[in-house]
């Protein structure tokens, strides 16, 4: 594993916080890797705007905040807007389908998308949907053993619900597993996300 530099956005009540304590849990402690996280969130506990920044990588990491991302990993149109710009030409792009129009991309950027929230309801609970996404992130980038990212969630989440975690997880993957690169293009990109 090289330096990859990711964020994850959304806002308050998404579990954008939750998601990157699971991914820097998965490479750190499963995966005996490095991993910084930062985040900052508004004033507003649901609703509000809020984003969590990752480093991982094999060394030690010397600067902990993300300047240019590879990742990113949008889960509401206001991160997206907020956050595109800075992603790294040649980056890849991760969006909730259903709550993202994407346009104005930086060139070579690989967009992936996931109706992360529609999955989440079809397990019965809204509120997993952050696992959900943390599942099609690992389908997609293949930069941490999916197995390192269950047993971060097991260590993350209440007992009661880690059985419905995991399913998150595994609904995510398998749609990541299926192939669900929205394009590669600005130009491209806004007709292949709305079916």
């Amino acid at each position: 594993m090289r330096l990859t530099e990711i964020r994850i956005a959304g806002f308050g009540g998404q579990g954008v916080i939750l998601a990157a304590m699971v991914i820097g849990k998965a490479a750190s402690i499963f995966q005996n890797e490095h991993a910084t996280m930062t985040q900052s969130f508004g004033p507003e506990s649901r609703g509000g705007a809020c984003s969590a920044q990752l480093i991982l990588s094999d060394e030690p990491i010397l600067y902990p905040y993300v300047t240019r991302p590879d990742i990113l990993v949008a889960m509401s149109q206001e991160a997206y807007s907020k956050f595109v710009p800075e992603l790294k030409e040649g980056g890849t792009l991760i969006v909730e389908q259903d709550l993202v129009q994407v346009n104005d991309l930086p060139s070579g950027v690989r967009v992936y998308g996931v109706p992360a929230t529609r999955l989440a309801e079809e397990l019965g609970r809204r509120m997993v949907l952050n696992i959900v996404m943390v599942g099609f992130f690992a389908a997609v980038t293949n930069i941490l053993d999916p197995d390192a990212l269950r047993k971060a969630i097991d260590d993350s989440v209440p007992p009661a619900f880690r059985e419905l975690n995991r399913k998150a997880f595994d609904r995510g993957y398998e749609y990541g597993l299926a192939g669900n690169m929205l394009g590669e293009q600005a130009e491209t990109a806004p007709e292949l996300l709305r079916e």
